[in-house]
């Protein structure tokens, strides 16, 4: 349950620590292009690009300074393999998509992943404000992957 008083501003190293582990391939990805870059094309889904990306912004703030004093530290072990899992599925995605291998099962991958790791994050810090953001952004994310690669 959502109470104001369980929160406290702080900062959660581990927050910032599975968000740079998320982007590190996406900051390898703006340095080098893949040869067969499709998603460097326009976006045909502005709109949800930037709903994803205000709710990104306030998913990772939400992840990094918004601490619920009530979260079991540290993380359930099921929770934080859920999380490595799904970090070495979207390594693997990035890799696939490098070796030229663009498909839907890729960028499904690529789209749900690091979302589904936020989620997990969210729910093991009983971080809802981070939960509703990550939510939205997933949606939105998956909605630009599917509209914009597989459609």
């Amino acid at each position: 349950m959502f109470k104001t008083g369980n929160y406290k501003i702080g900062f959660d190293i581990w927050g910032l620590t599975l968000f740079l582990a998320i982007m590190l391939p996406n900051f390898i990805w703006f340095a080098v292009p893949a040869v067969n870059d499709v998603l460097r094309n326009k976006s045909v889904t502005p709109l949800v690009d930037m709903i994803a990306s205000v709710f990104q912004a306030v998913m990772v703030v939400a992840l990094c300074v918004i601490v619920n004093k009530y979260c079991q530290k540290p993380m359930k072990k099921v929770l934080f393999r859920g999380i490595v899992i799904l970090l070495v599925l979207y390594y693997i995605g990035w890799c696939l998509y490098y070796a030229g291998n663009i498909n839907p099962a890729v960028i499904l991958d690529l789209s749900i992943a690091p979302c589904l790791a936020f989620l997990l994050f969210s729910i093991s810090r009983k971080n809802v404000v981070a939960l509703l953001s990550a939510s939205i952004f997933m949606l939105c994310h998956v909605l630009y992957g599917i509209m914009n690669f597989i459609m």
